[in-house]
Parts: C-alpha cells; structure tokens; sequence
C-alpha cells in the first residue's frame, strides 16, 4: 500500500543510514531540530526618518537528536558509538540519515545529519527475571542538518 496524494506519514517505520549504509532499525527518534540564527538590523529611514527593524536569516545552528535503539549486535552502529565515546574522532565523524519510510519501506523523507557523533548512551535497566526488551538511547550531536 503506497502513499496517495494528501496522505501523511507514519511513524512507524523509520532507520539509520551511517555513510549510505543502513545500520539499524530505530524504535524512537526526538529532539530532531532545524534552527537558524536570526540577525535584528536596524536603520533610519532616509524619507521619513523613523526607525525600521528587519530581521534577517543568519547561520544555521549545530544540533542533536536522540535515538532510541533495541539492544542490538549491530557491529558498525556500536562501532560507532565506541570511536565517538573514546574520542577517535577521525573515524566517528560520519554523515548519517535518519530515514522515513512508507508502508512498502520505500523512502520518502530523510534528515542529513552532516558530521554526526554519538555524544551520550543511556541503557535501559536491566532487571533480573524482568521480560521486556533491552534498548539503548543514543544522543547523536551533528554539525548540519539536510532535510529532503
């Protein structure tokens, strides 16, 4: 079942791409914002003498975002998260996309995340005799965000 014309999108279905790969399956994904800078200019008018303000766009701001996961073996998104907590930065800065897909796990939405970082993991509690699934929460911090 595609999307008709004038359907929204479902939060159901959604994934990380790391460098083009798909690594994981995502259970939760928020705080995923897209902010910029604003600039107050203000001058005289020349023919009435009075004050204008205008607002200009000014540089777009960093971010983060948190994933939540199911505790997975997934090597390449561990991986990742260890260069990023250990600080080997030239191999944990990547370009990564959370993506959006439809009923038919066709793509239809991502967010570029230009030179994202893991900066903070949270593990669910890990409880004796518990029988609920274990999830890892991942704060990724990003330098630019793309949406497509």
């Amino acid at each position: 079942m595609s999307l008709q014309p004038g359907d929204a999108l479902t939060s159901h279905n959604f994934g990380l791409q790391i460098d083009g790969v798909m690594v994981e399956y995502l259970a939760e994904v928020s705080g995923l914002t897209l902010e910029m800078d604003v600039i107050k200019y203000q001058q005289n008018n020349g023919s009435t003498g009075k004050s204008e303000v205008s607002l200009l766009p000014g540089t777009q701001k960093d971010g983060q975002c948190t994933v939540v996961r199911g505790m997975t073996q997934s090597s390449s998104f561990t991986q990742w998260i260890n260069d990023s907590i250990n600080g080997r930065m030239g191999t944990a800065r990547k370009n990564a996309s959370i993506i959006v897909m439809d009923f038919e796990d066709n793509p239809v939405k991502r967010y570029n995340l230009r030179n994202a970082w893991c900066s903070k993991i949270d593990t669910s509690t890990v409880k004796a005799g518990e029988a609920s699934a274990l999830t890892e929460t991942v704060t990724i911090v990003f330098e630019e965000l793309v949406i497509e």
